[in-house]
């Protein structure tokens, strides 16, 4: 099959002004703008992920050709394939290695990419349900892996939440339900209480808790574990908040990508601190999170945590996820 000439797409095109921000455009973009690769996808939703909102908004990244296409993930069908895993009309989810960061991502009609990045959207799923998890979905599954695989199991004691309303937060309370956790979720939108219980969260505490970093190296011993969105001093607190051998799986910096701690507690408790690498990891741990999240994310779920947009939507959302404002998952249809 050969590509149309040109395809709709949210990009990025040149700034207005030496030194200025990029301009976000939708329209036509050429065919050209698609990297190498020997899978050459049709789109049909993608999402936006915190990531995707500092693109949009000229924060962090200096790009150098343009017209550029952001969006970290997508999903969609197969057109035209050199893959021997891969066949035109097979569906297929990608989650960052790049895309919408170095090479023309998800915010477009057509896409391409290395078949070794590919995921077969699972069984019963569809490429909006794929989204519906996207980055963030796949960082909170990953990290409520490594809790389990360090030794946090259902019934140990509590498991924290941090930045509970947003996209990695709302995934996390609800996989960690699922798995049979004891979920605390905190939140700077307390009004958000009635989702969050909604979604499977025990108990619902302000992030002001926790957000000024510890009043001395150990507090008293409250969470088995926690998956960390937010870092900063709210990472600091928790740091000194987990029972023996605690662990914090950390995927988020909305709250600061520094922070400062004692080591206190890593030497008398053993507590564990875990990054998760989100965009980049490995394709073994990626296939993993993505056969037990079916598993664990029933199709209800998914929508109670889903607003559905259209590529037009993309700048608002981009405003709304830096702001705080966005509670749990965005879904684009690129087609809309």
């Amino acid at each position: 099959m050969s590509l149309p000439a040109s395809f709709r797409a949210f990009y990025l095109d040149r700034p207005e002004s030496e030194g200025g921000k990029p301009v976000g455009r939708l329209g036509e973009v050429p065919a050209g703008v698609l990297p190498a690769g020997d899978v050459t996808i049709r789109v049909a939703h993608t999402t936006v992920n915190y990531k995707d909102a500092m693109m949009v908004k000229g924060i962090g990244y200096r790009l150098k050709d343009f017209p550029f296409v952001p969006g970290i993930d997508l999903a969609g069908m197969v057109e035209d394939s050199a893959n021997p895993d891969f066949r035109p009309g097979d569906a297929v989810v990608l989650n960052g290695y790049g895309a919408g960061e170095h090479f023309a991502g998800g915010f477009a009609q057509f896409a391409r990419a290395r078949g070794d990045r590919l995921i077969p959207i699972p069984a019963g799923w569809d490429s909006a349900d794929c989204m519906a998890v996207g980055t963030a979905g796949m960082s909170a599954m990953i990290g409520a892996l490594e809790l389990e695989k360090n030794g946090v199991a259902p019934g140990r004691g509590p498991v924290l939440v941090t930045g509970a309303s947003g996209g990695v937060g709302s995934m996390s309370v609800a996989i960690l339900r699922a798995m049979g956790h004891h979920v605390i979720a905190s939140t700077g939108r307390m009004a958000e209480e009635a989702y969050l219980r909604g979604l499977g969260a025990a108990e619902v505490v302000p992030r002001a808790e926790f957000e000024n970093g510890p009043a001395r190296p150990m507090l008293p011993k409250r969470f088995a574990g926690c998956i960390d969105a937010v870092g900063g001093k709210t990472l600091a607190t928790i740091i000194s908040s987990l029972d023996e051998r605690g662990v914090i799986a950390c995927c988020g910096l909305a709250g600061g990508n520094s922070f400062t701690a004692s080591l206190i507690p890593f030497f008398l408790r053993g507590v564990r601190l875990i990054g998760i690498e989100g965009g980049h990891g490995p394709i073994a741990e990626r296939r993993e999170a993505w056969a037990r999240l079916p598993k664990l994310l029933d199709r209800g779920t998914l929508r109670a945590m889903t607003s559905r947009h259209g590529l037009a939507d993309i700048p608002l959302l981009a405003e709304d996820i830096l702001a705080g404002r966005l509670r749990g998952r965005a879904v684009v249809d690129v087609h809309d």
